[in-house]
């Protein structure tokens, strides 16, 4: 029975074992959608409501399944709709393979309907980027764009003329100017000469005090990690992106670094004499040691991001595991490593106490939203998975959750989105239907596009074995993290015109869909609410009226920052009076707990 080129495309993809494609239907890819009717719909196609949110979900997906994630959009419109996901895949370095539909091609030039130059669109953020035009492309163009996405780690982007994916598919003869294609892609990994890795082991071994940072380029390397660790007595500061790489729970793990960080990883990072990066782009090199402090070493797959951010005597290309594996044999044992794991322990254990009187003891109208992740944190399952988006949100995920157990958790760390949050959890949810997903989102990102994404998580509920997908809303009728950057970073006083949000209950709103929400007014019903969303039989939304005042501040605010946001709140904040009394209050709870003054400035 003859194919067309659609039929061959969904073939393929299931060869590749790729299971679920996000998308949103239109007329510029009719001939796939056909395909998929015939192909009793497999791989899996998964609706989005639009198509950023398909792209959002492959890479959710591709993030917590370590496979591919693809998505599918029809011509103009939908192709562009996909950028922002495609862009956050690009910059977080994860696989996304994207399948657009395009005019077809004898209109093209023509100025047709929903005719986008769409080379000219994707080709900044695709590391593959190729037109089907004849049959007999593929399956090169597909196997390649695979292949680019998962040794790249980025976005590949497939491009499919309407009339083209109707055609009858045939296959690349040997013949001149054919292209075949294999489609084997055996496991492989990359390491560092044995020069390069002695030369670092020198480093390493002439160090006392050893300081490591690790990203996510370190996730699969958990127990070589720690065997580092041991054996050197390092403290381990990780990266936001890399903050599911080990447990919290570990007496030599600090937490997260920079301004969303702990004040363990800021002394951890001022007081070393060695520095080993893993696996982490980290670009906020002000919260790294001081140039000339300490002795460094990086270890990263792509050599394209290795000797930034710090200047790094020896830069390790290679897989973080493989790599560690060869180099920790020529590592030395460091005298009292026992008993500088104690010292950090205790150090993290004050700065966990101060965090739990910022929740517990800063008075919040009416709540205060560090105190919801304080209480939903002991109450997390040890394998949940944790999306976050970007907003003041992201500051209590980075500090009050304890990672433990197989726990995962992930944002946008580089593009930094809003938004991302529940797509990526739906995208978890189809990567892992058997573990429960909680998303932690604030009002603006859920008035942008969350609150639509309801309707996917209803309309697939039935699809996962573990019926449990949380979304948590801190609703504090402010886009308060922008608040808050403008008062530290230029001094200016809240714009209540671009700030200010409407208080609309998303609560309210999942119970329109026939799922769970509780809308939470008063403290002593935080616990609780978590309790009830958590044991829900199906998606639930709880929603937290939260108090926009409570400061965010950094383990080591600057003068220049505090200088800031007075000026700011002197211009004449609406909020300067609660801004003023909990950000006091909150900054005496480190002193409280025995926090370090040393340096504060």
């Amino acid at each position: 029975m003859s194919q067309t080129v659609a039929d061959h495309i969904l073939a393929r993809l299931r060869a590749w074992h790729v299971e679920i494609v996000y998308g949103y239907p239109g007329d510029g890819i009719n001939g796939l959608l056909a395909a998929w009717g015939r192909a009793d719909n497999e791989p899996r196609f998964v609706q989005a409501r639009h198509e950023e949110m398909a792209a959002f979900q492959a890479v959710g997906y591709a993030k917590f399944s370590g496979r591919a994630g693809v998505c599918a959009a029809t011509s103009g419109p939908g192709a562009i709709h996909l950028l922002n996901g495609l862009y956050d895949a690009a910059l977080d370095h994860v696989p996304v393979v994207a399948l657009v539909g395009q005019t077809s091609r004898s209109a093209m030039g023509g100025s047709y309907q929903q005719e986008v130059d769409l080379h000219a669109l994707f080709k900044d953020v695709a590391a593959f980027l190729e037109t089907v035009n004849v049959p007999e492309q593929l399956p090169n163009v597909l196997d390649r764009a695979l292949r680019t996405a998962y040794a790249r780690r980025a976005p590949a982007v497939v491009i499919l003329p309407a009339d083209v994916q109707t055609l009858e598919y045939s296959e690349p003869g040997h013949a001149f100017k054919m292209v075949p294609s294999s489609q084997d892609f055996s496991a492989w990994t990359t390491v560092p000469t044995d020069d390069a890795l002695a030369r670092a082991a020198e480093v390493v071994n002439a160090g006392e005090n050893v300081a490591v940072l690790v990203g996510q380029g370190a996730v699969r390397a958990r127990a070589e990690v720690q065997e580092l660790a041991e054996k050197l007595g390092a403290g381990i500061a990780k990266a936001l992106l890399g903050k599911d790489a080990l447990p919290d729970t570990l007496p030599y793990v600090t937490g997260t670094i920079g301004l969303l960080g702990t004040r363990p990883s800021w002394d951890l990072m001022r007081d070393c004499d060695t520095l080993i990066a893993i696996g982490s782009s980290f670009p906020y090199s002000q919260f790294l040691p001081e140039f000339g402090q300490a002795r460094g070493v990086q270890i990263d797959i792509d050599p394209g991001m290795v000797g930034m951010r710090y200047p790094y005597e020896v830069n390790l290309v290679g897989d973080a595991r493989a790599t560690l594996r060869r180099l920790l044999p020529l590592l030395h044992a460091k005298a009292d490593a026992a008993g500088r794991h104690e010292r950090i322990a205790a150090s993290t254990e004050r700065w966990r106490d101060a965090l739990a009187r910022q929740a517990e003891l800063v008075d919040a109208d009416p709540i205060n939203p560090q105190y919801v992740a304080h209480c939903l944190d002991p109450l997390l399952p040890e394998d949940a998975i944790l999306t976050v988006d970007s907003a003041s949100v992201t500051n209590w995920y980075a500090r009050h959750i304890t990672m433990r157990g197989t726990m995962r958790g992930s944002l946008s760390g580089t593009l930094a989105t809003m938004g991302c949050a529940v797509p990526y959890a739906i995208g978890a949810k189809f990567a892992h239907p058997d573990r429960p997903v909680v998303a932690l989102v604030g009002d603006g990102a859920m008035q942008m596009n969350g609150m639509n994404e309801l309707i996917t998580a209803a309309k697939y509920r039935h699809a996962w074995e573990n019926p449990h997908l949380v979304v948590g809303v801190w609703n504090n009728r402010d886009l308060n993290q922008v608040t808050w950057e403008m008062r530290a970073m230029s001094g200016s006083p809240q714009f209540l015109p671009s700030q200010e949000l409407p208080d609309v209950s998303t609560a309210a709103f999942a119970r329109s869909l026939g799922l769970s929400g509780v809308r939470v007014e008063k403290p002593d019903d935080v616990e609780d609410a978590w309790r009830e969303a958590l044991a829900a039989p199906g998606p639930a939304v709880v929603e937290f009226l939260t108090d926009p005042d409570v400061p965010p501040i950094p383990p080591s605010a600057t003068w220049d920052q505090i200088e800031s946001t007075a000026k700011a709140l002197l211009k004449g904040d609406v909020d300067r009076g609660g801004v003023v009394k909990k950000g006091l209050k909150a900054k005496l709870q480190e002193y409280l707990a025995g926090g370090d003054k040393k340096d504060e400035d």
